[in-house]
């Protein structure tokens, strides 16, 4: 059975784990809408860049 012949040190062990942490999402407020949503996609109200480029789906209850 492979067993260390020394034991791994804090420094050691915390430097490979240095790449496992959450990723925080790359938001930007949108001044159109007044909300924020991610880089380089388009809001869900359907601006991008300050103009409206995708109509907003209606709903049922929208057309009752």
């Amino acid at each position: 059975m492979a067993v260390p012949a020394r034991r791994t040190s804090k420094t050691k062990k915390r430097m490979r784990r240095g790449h496992i942490k959450l990723n925080v999402p790359n938001l930007q407020f949108d001044a159109t809408t007044g909300e924020y949503r991610a880089s380089h996609h388009v809001s869900p109200k359907g601006f991008y860049k300050g103009a409206q480029v995708v109509k907003p789906a209606t709903t049922d209850s929208d057309n009752a």
